[in-house]
């Protein structure tokens, strides 16, 4: 019984934790803000849309996808603003990835949704 009790304590702190990092995004990132401004609504078109369940699943998948590549993005400036305020050519180039992964993951969402619903418009 201590083994599960202890097992529902760490679910229920880590899910307190990730509650915090959601809130922590929303105040604190205008780009995260942003994408959920855009991802809510995709999402529930996606669920208004004639398209098959899997068709469906990509698209709220990939929307989905650019939140947790933002959130990742959002962590590692996070952690190198901790840091220090100097300037690296290494901290430079964490974010600039880190902003790279996020763009690569909005291009994909743009090419998911455009496959999906160009055959839907002929």
């Amino acid at each position: 019984m201590t083994n599960q009790v202890t097992g529902f304590t760490r679910i229920y702190k880590a899910a307190g934790y990730s509650l915090k990092g959601l809130s922590a995004a929303w105040k604190n990132e205008a780009a995260f803000r942003q994408e959920v401004i855009v991802v809510i609504p995709a999402i529930l078109l996606a669920f208004y849309l004639d398209v098959s369940s899997i068709e469906r699943i990509l698209m709220v998948g990939v929307m989905i996808l650019v939140l947790v590549v933002e959130l990742l993005n959002s962590a590692v400036e996070a952690a190198i603003d901790r840091i220090g305020p100097e300037i690296h050519p290494l901290s430079g180039r964490a974010k600039d990835m880190g902003s790279a992964a996020v763009l690569i993951t909005i291009l994909f969402a743009i090419l998911t949704w455009t496959i999906i619903l160009v055959p839907h418009w002929r």
